[in-house]
């Protein structure tokens, strides 16, 4: 398969994905809209990854290109290409889909557990899964459910997961996310919903990143191979 990585921020690219999209014999192409056009018109690929970024999902008018990427996964929607979106991604997801996006009411930042409901429980992105277990999260946004979406998990602060059809998902934390990473946002981009940097322990961070870290990435990676596997399936 052909494979598109929308990178909507420098600081928060595809992280571990990559390796799992080559290891399973497909080809990955890269989109920045902010610094590039699109490589190939968008029906030419046989799914998209959308990712993060430090800006948000309504920010059109500080971020134009904001329209380019939005517009893309319209075309994805509607051409029904296998489509996960990953925080940012979700959320501009959710809003080619008709949904609201706007400010949580706090944010969320580190792990914490979310909760599949019964149609996640089913769902092939998390068939076999527990019902309750724990994500890496850092947003202060959320995305509403689309018309016609099927919520597939949420935690206590938003709603975390939704399905589209039966090839987009919209995802709220970042299963892709390295530890080096982690770190970098923490001490480069801790910004809360009320604009004031939230506090963070690093050395606490540092250890905890030093103790979760393999098993985030193992999901992660998880999680990336059974999108694969649905795209594959519909090409």
């Amino acid at each position: 398969m052909r494979v598109l990585a929308l990178i909507h921020h420098d600081a928060s690219g595809p992280g571990l994905f990559p390796e799992v999209v080559t290891e399973a014999g497909h080809d990955l192409e890269f989109w920045t809209p902010s610094q590039e056009p699109l490589p190939r018109p968008i029906g030419e690929y046989d799914a998209v990854m959308a990712f993060g970024g430090g800006m948000q999902a309504d920010q059109d008018d500080e971020h134009p290109w904001l329209r380019d990427a939005l517009h893309a996964l319209r075309e994805c929607l509607d051409a029904r290409i296998p489509t996960l979106g990953v925080c940012l991604g979700g959320q501009m997801l959710a809003r080619a889909a008709g949904a609201q996006v706007r400010q949580a009411a706090r944010a969320e930042w580190g792990w914490a557990p979310l909760e599949l409901t019964d149609d996640g429980m089913r769902d092939p992105l998390f068939e076999g899964k527990p019902r309750t277990f724990e994500v890496y999260q850092w947003h202060s946004y959320e995305f509403g459910l689309p018309p016609e979406a099927v919520l597939l998990a949420r935690s206590e602060v938003s709603l975390q997961c939704f399905r589209l059809g039966d090839c987009a998902w919209g995802l709220q934390w970042h299963p892709e996310v390295t530890g080096p990473t982690i770190l970098f946002w923490a001490r480069e981009h801790r910004v809360g919903t009320d604009g004031v940097p939230v506090s963070i322990d690093m050395p606490e961070l540092e250890a905890a990143v030093a103790r979760r870290i393999a098993e985030t990435n193992e999901d992660g990676r998880e999680l990336c191979a059974r999108f694969l596997r649905a795209a594959e399936a519909r090409s």
